[in-house]
């Protein structure tokens, strides 16, 4: 069986007695199997906690036999989904743009010529300013009725599929969430830097921020003991390679949390030779999976610690406090700014005093008025995860395993949520949860006048 890192355990922090009840609460409910959740405030993080286990016992384990119980540890590596998309896409596309190699309203036929081989009217109206703020008219995912992928990944069919899929709805004319949108993104990154995405956000965003436990975990860089069983790599001690630069080692298998069972039947579960086995290290996205791990909306896996730094180097830039996050302020104040096409300066005034009151909270505040930065959701449909306190203008992202990030630069304060809650079937959707936890975190540390529990 493979032997884990021994990893230093971080400093403790004091206890934030709501958040750990709610936690708590959730999972004995089953909402979820296990969380980590980080919070940062002025420069300091002042909760650090896991709860649950990372797995069920009596499912598999390692070496396929049923197991214990995993519990759950503030090291566990979690699948960060689509948390991949600001974290290393965006960021990674914002360096591009600080160089002088891409401009935000360029068409991005001028970038991914494949993208219109058809001199589509429309296709040519398509920008990055689109694809970085979901406005560019693409529908949600390409097409994963068949099986391609599954016998072996594919990246050149994911991006073909990518390149080619038919507008939904005109350019910049609606907000749809896409993760075509990202895949085209990290296309662009392939295309304008002449490396894997994987290669350069790891050198380019993870390297200068000390993120040593986040990485994307490709099937194809795999090493140590495994098997490879379609798309999806696994521990096994029949089949041992020695570990070179710019690999991942199964040793880290028994700290990632598992995520799904593989269930992707496109028609015959047999044209899929991971079929009803526990994901583990291999990313849980359909999409991702079938290009081999690595991809511009998803693949990367990290730890809350390291996800944590993201956000405190992230603050600290905007607030011009030194930092090693890899943009200058003044890039970082447009990613994390509402971008869409049509924005204007007075839309975080208008939504913030449309929602002065608003009992339940209403995503976006003004229907109608989707706000997103350049790769941040800051008012949309799916900005329940900032609670009820933190204003409109603070920002974040989910994923879809059950992961989520909110900042808000106005209290200097982060929230970090990572879960592997698609482990539990059947589940209702976490975004409550997520909501509960900004609010009781901004409440508890007495945020923009709210009460604290009990005070």
């Amino acid at each position: 069986m493979p032997v884990a890192p021994v990893r230093p355990p971080s400093p403790p922090t004091p206890d934030i007695p709501a958040v750990s009840k709610i936690m708590t609460a959730a999972v004995a409910a089953n909402r979820l199997p296990g969380a980590v959740v980080v919070v940062g405030h002025s420069g300091k993080v002042v909760f650090r906690r896991a709860f649950g286990v990372r797995k069920l016992a009596g499912e598999r384990g390692l070496d396929g036999a049923p197991a214990p119980a995993e519990p759950m540890t503030e090291d566990t590596i979690f699948d960060l989904a689509s948390l991949t998309k600001p974290l290393a896409t965006a960021t990674a596309v914002m360096q591009l743009y600080e160089q002088g190699r891409l401009g935000f309203d360029d068409p991005v036929q001028r970038y991914l010529p494949g993208f219109n081989l058809g001199n589509d009217p429309k296709r040519a109206e398509v920008t990055v300013r689109m694809l970085l703020t979901h406005t560019s008219g693409e529908t949600g995912d390409v097409e994963l009725k068949d099986p391609w992928g599954l016998d072996a990944p594919d990246r050149t069919e994911g991006f073909r599929r990518a390149l080619t899929t038919p507008l939904e709805s005109a350019p910049g004319e609606v907000f749809r969430y896409s993760d075509i949108n990202f895949i085209l993104l990290g296309a662009l990154v392939e295309q304008l830097t002449g490396e894997p995405e994987d290669d350069y956000v790891q050198r380019n965003v993870f390297a200068p921020l000390g993120m040593t436990e986040t990485r994307y975990l490709p099937v194809a860089k795999v090493c140590g003991p495994h098997t490879i069983r379609g798309a999806a790599a696994y521990w096994a001690p029949t089949r041992v390679t020695e570990c070179a630069a710019g690999q991942w080692d199964t040793n880290l298998l028994p700290l990632i949390a598992p995520t799904a069972w593989d269930e992707e039947n496109p028609g015959d579960p047999s044209r899929n030779p991971d079929f009803g086995n526990l994901l583990r290290g291999t990313v849980h996205d359909t999409t991702a999976r079938r290009m081999g791990g690595v991809a511009g909306h998803a693949g990367v896996f990290s730890t809350a610690s390291d996800v944590s730094v993201y956000a405190q180097a992230l603050l600290d830039r905007l607030a011009g406090r030194p930092s090693a996050f890899p943009l200058q302020q003044s890039t970082l104040e447009l990613m994390t700014s509402p971008q869409q096409p049509g924005h204007s300066a007075g839309q975080l005034d208008a939504a913030n005093a449309a929602a002065a009151g608003e009992k339940p909270e209403r995503h976006p505040a003004i229907p109608g008025q989707n706000l997103r930065g350049f790769g941040w959701d800051i008012d949309t449909g799916q900005s329940t995860t900032r609670g009820a306190v933190f204003p409109i203008g603070s920002f974040g992202h989910t994923g879809f395993t059950g992961t989520s990030l909110w900042l808000d630069p106005g209290s200097d304060t982060y929230v970090v949520l990572l879960s592997n809650a698609v482990h539990t079937r059947g589940s209702a959707p976490i975004s409550p949860l997520r909501a509960e936890v900004a609010t009781t975190v901004a409440q508890s540390l007495g945020l923009y006048d709210s009460a604290r529990p009990g005070g």
